[in-house]
């Protein structure tokens, strides 16, 4: 490696030669300097043909310089960029660009065979290799490392990796920090699915307070599909006060049993179905009506099975009504209403509701439906004596709109980022 510099700059300049058949003595090559871009300079000859007739003599005289150029360079190179090499003459054979991991970098050779330029952008805080090979034989490398970030985002993924879930169950992914660059990260997130599953993200302010994205499907899932994310968010940039993304994402989860719990809080109903059959007609209380005490009706997913565990009415803004150990707990919202075990209750079961927002069984039904139901399981309550529809990020509410309405919140609307693929 020969370093020109020149009166303003300094410039990485590579001389790459052929292995020839023949030693030959070395020909100097007028090198030139190119400000703001590594430059690879090779002495690139044809296979020659005959020695005896002068062909390598003849191939070296009418032999060219090549130069390739790199859009980013040195140590500080500006992330968020992709990588783009270019051949001065002549066409790329190939160009590999891996990173410090060993992860490599798709691209695509222009139609002239001038110039690679990858698919996906320089990551911040990471260092790069680059090895380009013309068609003549004649290879370069280079590198470059780029800035570190200043502030990382990160992220959440639920469900969980691998898992069996309900058909009302989205994807959904809180981030650290907040999103304003919406457009760029959904590009970004690819969800694969094994039957073509329609479906759309949808961007909201999680109850938390942070930036989330769901994706949910046109109606509730098929049972036994299966569904990817992958999230190539290495080196895209969330925004003001958001950060970069500097790794990649993937989980995946399966459908399970195709079950549907309707709760009717005028008669005081809570029914099971499975396959579209009535599998358990349970009495219930649920919450007080008239007030904060009431609960909320619309389309829940079953968020989470908790067992036994502590209820506390100030956790809630509900005073000190109670505090108590309550079996069989499983939460819809986040603002804490559940399904659960509430034997205080019985005198109330299938006539009234007399809850503190929370739909109330026996002991021997809870257990029955904690024991049946399945995480991602939708809840459909309906009713007058509800304290009004469950809020789109309070848990899943996003079931509570229409297809249209949803698809109005992705950031990409009537692109095609927005529906799943079938998988291989």
């Amino acid at each position: 490696m020969t370093l020109t510099y020149g009166k303003a700059f300094a410039t990485e300049v590579f001389q790459l030669s052929r292995i020839r058949r023949h030693t030959l003595p070395r020909r100097p090559v007028r090198l030139a300097a190119l400000a703001g871009t590594a430059v690879l300079a090779a002495a690139l000859t044809a296979c020659g043909g005959d020695s005896s007739s002068g062909g390598a003599k003849s191939d070296l005289k009418s032999g060219k310089k090549t130069e390739i150029s790199v859009n980013l360079t040195g140590k500080q190179a500006k992330a968020g960029e992709p990588v783009k090499v270019t051949l001065a003459d002549g066409k790329l054979q190939s160009v590999t660009v891996t990173d410090a991991k060993g992860g490599k970098f798709d691209g695509k050779i222009s139609a002239d065979g001038k110039t690679w330029t990858s698919d996906r952008v320089a990551a911040p805080g990471a260092s790069y290799a680059i090895e380009a090979k013309d068609d003549k034989g004649g290879s370069a490398k280079a590198d470059f490392a780029t800035a570190a970030p200043e502030k990382e985002n990160k992220l959440s993924l639920a469900p969980g990796k691998d898992s069996t879930v309900g058909i009302g169950q989205p994807l959904s992914i809180v981030f650290d920090h907040p999103v304003k660059n919406k457009a760029a990260v959904e590009k970004q997130l690819k969800v694969t699915t094994s039957d073509n599953t329609e479906g759309s993200w949808g961007w909201m302010e999680d109850y938390s307070g942070k930036s989330r994205i769901d994706w949910r499907p046109k109606d509730y899932w098929k049972p036994g599909t299966k569904v990817t994310l992958e999230a190539d968010l290495n080196g895209v940039d969330s925004g003001p006060s958001g950060g970069w993304f500097t790794k990649d994402y993937k989980t995946g989860f399966t459908v399970g049993k195709n079950q549907l719990i309707k709760v009717d809080l005028d008669n005081h109903r809570l029914k099971l179905f499975r396959d579209g059959q009535l599998v358990k007609d349970i009495a219930m209380s649920a919450g007080t009506p008239g007030g904060d005490k009431a609960s909320w009706r619309g389309k829940t997913v079953l968020m989470a099975k908790e067992g036994t565990i502590n209820m506390n009415s100030e956790t809630v803004g509900l005073g000190s009504s109670y505090n108590k150990m309550v079996d069989y707990s499983m939460r819809l919202t986040w603002s804490g209403m559940y399904a659960h075990a509430a034997p205080w209750n019985s005198g109330y079961f299938g006539s009234a509701n007399k809850s503190s927002g929370c739909i109330g069984m026996s002991d021997g039904d809870a257990k029955f439906v904690y024991d049946s139901v399945q995480v991602g399981d939708p809840f459909e309550i309906t009713g007058d004596d509800a304290k009004g529809t469950q809020a789109l990020n309070n848990g899943y509410g996003e079931w509570n709109l229409s297809y249209g309405a949803w698809k109005a919140k992705s950031a990409l609307t009537g692109n095609t980022g927005n529906t799943g693929t079938a998988s291989n």
